[in-house]
């Protein structure tokens, strides 16, 4: 390679690695052309550009860019994954994983991440996270659960009023008669006085007897027998006088 084209490849190589938030690094030894054109064309995508590079050109752009993390990765063959200005970086993630289980001859490195330094297993994670869709949904979700939670509390005894009145309608009748029985039910608790005392009440009270009048009745008949015992003992004495004075 010329040095003009040398310079161009590390004008480019710097320009890139300023400019991307995200990278990842891999191992490409093994892959056949077809493997890597529809690696590629998986990654665009997403927003992701697959590039093989030069160790020795990419350690001199990674200097100039400020990037030195990078250095410790680029050891054999590279290809790096730069994830362009509006990516996906789950889905490049999950395109390498899949492509180095698919194949497995491609192998991750670790990458970086807005300035910060991934390894494989990060790598790996971020490629098991559930797309950004379902993903946004489930953020959703934690954030509004509360608000539902508590809207429910707020209906709740309005629901339970509906529930209630239904359950009163049925056993009415239906709609059909329910409002007449209703009518009925509120005449008759306005025609009724409050507090007041139900029929036949008094009467009842006056009528029952008191149980002391009944045990002071009941004692002369249970002395009757003896008064009269006595009355008859008199006359038999007097009988037996005249019978005597007769004699």
């Amino acid at each position: 390679m010329h040095k003009e084209d040398k310079g161009r490849v590390i004008a480019e190589l710097t320009a890139r690695l300023r400019e991307t938030e995200a990278l990842i690094v891999t191992d490409y030894r093994g892959l056949t052309m077809p493997q890597l054109d529809a690696l590629r064309d998986r990654l665009i995508e997403h927003g992701g550009r697959f590039t093989v590079v030069k160790n020795t050109l990419t350690r001199r752009a990674a200097g100039e860019a400020g990037v030195e993390a990078l250095l410790a990765m680029l050891e054999g063959p590279s290809a790096i994954a730069f994830i362009e200005s509006g990516g996906n970086l789950v889905e490049v993630a999950r395109a390498l994983s899949d492509s180095a289980r698919e194949t497995r001859v491609l192998v991750i490195r670790g990458g970086l991440m807005q300035g910060r330094t991934i390894g494989p297993a990060d790598v790996d994670a971020l490629a098991k996270l559930p797309p950004f869709d379902v993903l946004r949904a489930q953020v959703l979700g934690t954030i509004t659960a509360p608000l539902t939670n508590m809207l429910a509390l707020l209906n709740a005894p309005l629901q339970n009023l509906v529930g209630l009145i239904e359950a009163r309608i049925e056993q009415l009748g239906g709609l059909d008669s329910a409002p007449a029985a209703v009518a009925e039910e509120a005449a008759a608790a306005i025609s009724e006085p409050a507090g007041a005392e139900e029929p036949g009440g008094s009467d009842e009270a006056a009528e029952q007897p008191d149980e002391s009048e009944g045990s002071a009745a009941a004692a002369p008949s249970a002395e009757a027998p003896a008064v009269e015992t006595g009355e008859e003992s008199a006359q038999e004495s007097d009988d037996q006088e005249v019978s005597d004075g007769g004699g």
